[in-house]
């Protein structure tokens, strides 16, 4: 197995091309960052803050944007004294900035 330097960067993105031939495309390391990000942007996607990725259009479902929030609010609860100072930091700090923007939404 690779250190999580071959993970990362542009080493990592151009072997991942080339073991898989082109054809798929390369993702990020598995982590919990990674995870809570991908969290973040589909309830901002939701909110009608950001484009969706395939057809770049906004659209807005409040509902759906609340249930992804309360998935990392859950998170938070279930995780805690689990996680490292960054992780922590990146959850606290998606949490309360994913929270204003719904509450403003309303």
């Amino acid at each position: 197995m690779g250190s999580d330097k071959d993970l990362n960067g542009a080493k990592a993105a151009g072997t991942c091309k080339e073991a898989r031939g082109g054809q798929e495309p390369c993702f990020p390391p598995a982590s919990f960052i990674t995870f809570v990000l991908s969290l973040a942007q589909s309830a901002m996607v939701l909110m009608g803050e950001a484009p969706d990725p395939e057809s770049g259009a906004y659209m807005q479902n409040l509902p759906q944007a609340k249930h992804t929030i309360d998935i990392l609010a859950m998170l938070d609860c279930k995780t805690r004294g689990n996680l490292g100072a960054e992780e922590r930091e990146v959850l606290e700090t998606i949490l309360c900035e994913l929270r204003l923007a719904y509450v403003k939404k309303q």
